[in-house]
């Protein structure tokens, strides 16, 4: 299957690099503050399915950045998906638990009430409503927690900061899926192939479980690293952000299961396969 990909260096699209012989471009095929390049980008290249994988993530600069965030979330996914409407191509787009605001103590279904708490959500969900305007064949796939062995996330942080630290401090009431890049990408595989198919399509969630707190993940990627630090618990008030984060991120996946087969991953082991990369 053809397969064009926007992103080549984040933690995704290497993921999918690794799985499938893709197309990857990076800034220099297709930046995202050029929305009418994306389209082209695509118009040239005449794939069987698009997907993007690349995106602005600076949650905390986003606030000053609302405007660059939003045009590369929300105007190149637009560009993107109207173009692979056009010439009838399924297009696969990810998104994020962050358009909700994280009330409640149930995971988020797809068709929750959305209400994102910062600026970045806000340029998601712009992203979101522009690539279901477009009127193709489409899939949105939302996702928490990111990690791998690759890039900056919490799994690398936590490795970082335990090399010269013997204590952290993790935010504990912030819950959700911590969600391995291997297999969203996976995933993506899966419904890229199905949607070339004629099969299915729409707005979809994938996490991983069962749903933790941070510290409660900073404690299992240390205990399973064999580093000797010690995790204290604190509130979300004990360490603020620019950006405001939602204490429930934990997304209901069950939509997927029933419409494509596919079953969350225990993040417990992908946690273990990235670090067994991380010390090969």
């Amino acid at each position: 299957m053809s397969l064009l990909v926007f992103g080549r260096t984040g933690q995704l699209a290497r993921a999918l690099q690794r799985q499938e012989a893709v197309t990857a471009l990076g800034r220099a095929e297709a930046d995202l503050l050029d929305p009418a390049a994306c389209a082209a980008a695509i118009h040239a290249a005449a794939p069987r399915a698009v997907i993007n994988a690349a995106a602005y993530t600076a949650v905390d600069r986003a606030e000053q950045e609302e405007a660059l965030a939003t045009r590369i979330n929300a105007a190149a996914p637009a560009a993107m998906a109207q173009a692979c409407a056009a010439r009838g191509i399924p297009f696969l787009h990810v998104s994020t638990d962050y358009v909700f605001d994280g009330s409640g103590d149930r995971p988020w279904r797809e068709d929750d009430p959305v209400g994102p708490l910062n600026a970045y959500g806000r340029s998601k969900l712009a992203g979101e409503a522009a690539v279901r305007a477009a009127g193709g064949r489409h899939v949105i796939l939302r996702t928490s927690w990111v990690f791998s062995a690759e890039g900056a996330n919490f799994l690398t942080t936590m490795l970082r900061l335990s090399e010269t630290r013997d204590s952290l401090s993790v935010v504990a009431d912030q819950l959700g899926g911590p969600t391995p890049a291997a297999e969203i990408a996976a995933t993506l595989l899966r419904m890229a192939a199905a949607l070339c198919a004629g099969q299915g399509g729409g707005t979809y969630h994938y996490a991983g479980a069962p749903a933790i707190s941070w510290a409660g993940f900073a404690r299992a990627i240390l205990a399973r690293a064999g580093r000797d630090v010690t995790v204290t618990d604190i509130p979300s008030s004990a360490y603020p952000t620019p950006a405001r984060r939602p204490l429930n991120s934990r997304l209901d996946c069950a939509k997927l299961r029933a419409d494509f087969g596919i079953t969350p991953a225990d993040w417990r082991a992908g946690l273990s396969a990235a670090l067994e990369l991380l010390e090969a």
